[in-house]
């Protein structure tokens, strides 16, 4: 059965402790570890009245998010708190580590690697389960339930109230909504948020214990944090659906950060965006933001950023950063960068592209021919590729622009601004997409299928990369080659962007035999960036 204690002890370990402290891996594997001794030794009646307690009083008042205190806290629950069930030192010391989010000095701390390549932020995770095993909510915005600071001050939470904008949905506020309010509130003069979904690189992969982020000013809407939060919003979500007797915690994080809660393989983190978006659609969630400031403003009148607002004010910030997140979040692919799939550096010096780009164009890898369906075996081919291009063939990198697996990612290869080796003569014109496997007879997945159709395109055009008119071509089109595959070509023939008529250049000593050996083997050394 699910133990309360399980989240009061986690949450409110809240102590910062110096970097480096805690000596396990920062994985999700070790936040699991630290649930399984959790539940094994706190007797749920037990703990189902100590955890709220460690949520309200062992927080500093330093970092105490308001917000989660109203949406999360009950009168019967702010007795002092008792102390914490035993945990072995280690776990104990790499609890304290990860249960605060934070981002100092280009340094992003309380989060972990999880199995899919993602990185996720501990805190908003925790905090959506919690509210997710208190029932999602719908909580007034009236006089009275601020009198009332407490969450129990609404109703279940019904589908018919998820659109009034008098209510607030307990689990989207106390992850997400507010956090999204605040940080856009910090400068609603901005166009568009510095930072919002900073990536960044582990230390190491195997035992992972710094990550730097690659943007050194991110908000602290980092990749990571909007990866906890959804997260804790599906699998709060999940909880509040699903009545006791419920999975104990170690194993539904195991699910969704494995094969798939209940053995749905759609339900896990890879597919996070996508389950996200029907959870988090815009007119709900701009509400929610609206609501989660507005209320902000009613319990800390002397807030410095909310003094003199008005509720019109607030609503602009709350659509602007509604659309920043479900734009340039929610509605791109989730990308794995360079370092976290293990790319060996650039030989030699990167040719920068000319951007806007014209073109869009499509290869599939051929070898390896199976798609892959998980990190490992994505970031292996990754690998390969590249050995492959940089030691057989000469080239600087990876030839691709970007690769799509089957595993819910895209892949960086030279990314959106160094020309690239992926298509004889146009290299300079357009970006080179592949789909890791053989598709000559079979097509990719409809996930892998939307990223490069819907997504990588429409995240592209909003960052001025890619020409309002810009076109879609395959492979085959440019270079004598079957590449992309017969079947994906003719699927990509029906797409809208799809160019059928295009002026072909020949590729020197290209020939359909070199080309099925290897994705690229079309190329030569010689082409346009070497």
């Amino acid at each position: 059965m699910m133990t309360w204690g399980v989240f009061g002890i986690l949450l409110g370990l809240l102590l910062w402790p110096e970097p480096g402290r805690a000596s396990l891996p920062l994985n999700m594997e070790s936040v699991i570890q630290a649930l399984t001794e959790l539940e094994q030794e706190a007797p749920a009646t037990e703990a189902r009245h100590t955890a709220p307690a460690w949520l309200l009083s062992v927080q500093d008042a330093g970092h105490r998010n308001p917000l989660r205190g109203f949406l999360l806290e009950a009168p019967e629950f702010k007795a002092a708190a008792r102390e914490p069930r035993p945990l072995s030192p280690e776990l104990l010391s790499f609890v304290e580590e990860v249960t605060r989010h934070d981002v100092r000095d280009g340094q992003e701390y309380g989060v972990v690697l999880a199995p899919d390549g993602s990185t996720v932020a501990v805190e908003p995770l925790l905090v959506g389960l919690e509210a997710g095993l208190r029932g999602r909510r719908a909580v007034n915005l009236t006089l009275d339930s601020y009198a009332a600071a407490s969450w129990g001050a609404g109703a279940s939470f019904p589908a018919d109230q998820a659109e009034s904008p008098n209510t607030m949905d307990s689990l989207l506020v106390a992850t997400l909504a507010g956090d999204l309010g605040l940080t856009f509130l910090q400068d609603p003069q901005i166009p568009s948020q510095p930072g919002l979904g900073t990536e960044g690189c582990w230390d190491e992969l195997s035992f992972p214990r710094n990550f730097t982020l690659l943007d050194p000013k991110p908000s602290a809407l980092t990749m990571a944090f909007l990866n906890g939060a959804l997260d804790g919003i599906l699998l709060g979500d999940y909880l509040s659906r699903n009545p006791e007797p419920r999975l104990p915690l170690s194993d539904l994080l195991g699910q969704y950060y494995g094969a798939g809660v209940a053995g749905d393989p759609g339900l896990r983190s890879n597919f996070r965006r996508q389950n996200g978006a029907t959870l988090a659609l815009a007119p709900t969630l701009a509400r929610q933001v609206l609501g989660a400031l507005v209320l902000l403003q009613a319990l800390e009148p002397a807030h410095p950023q909310l003094q003199n607002m008005s509720q019109e004010q607030l609503a602009q910030v709350a659509t602007h950063a509604t659309e920043e997140f479900t734009e340039a979040f929610l509605g791109c692919p989730a990308i794995h960068p360079r370092c976290r799939w293990g790319a060996a550096p650039y030989r030699g010096h990167p040719k920068p592209l000319q951007l806007p780009l014209g073109f869009l164009y499509v290869h599939h890898t051929y070898v390896p021919a199976p798609a892959c369906t998980d990190f490992a075996h994505c970031a292996a081919d990754m690998r390969s590729m590249q050995r492959f291009h940089q030691d057989t063939r000469g080239w600087d990198d990876i030839g691709y622009s970007f690769v799509v697996g089957s595993d819910g990612y895209v892949y960086e290869g030279r990314g959106w601004h160094w020309v690239g080796a992926h298509t004889l003569g146009h290299n300079s014109r357009g970006f080179g997409v592949a789909f890791v496997g053989n598709y000559t007879a079979a097509l990719p997945t409809e996930a892998a299928l939307r990223a490069l159709r819907d997504q990588l395109p429409a995240c592209a055009l909003r960052a001025g990369l890619l020409r309002a008119d810009y076109e879609l071509l395959g492979h085959r089109q440019l270079v004598s080659t079957d590449c992309p595959g017969d079947a994906l070509f003719g699927l990509l023939r029906t797409w809208p962007r799809f160019a059928a008529t295009v002026r072909r250049r020949t590729a020197r000593r290209s020939s359909r035999r070199r080309n099925r050996a290897h994705p690229s083997r079309s190329i030569p050394p010689t082409a346009d960036l070497q």
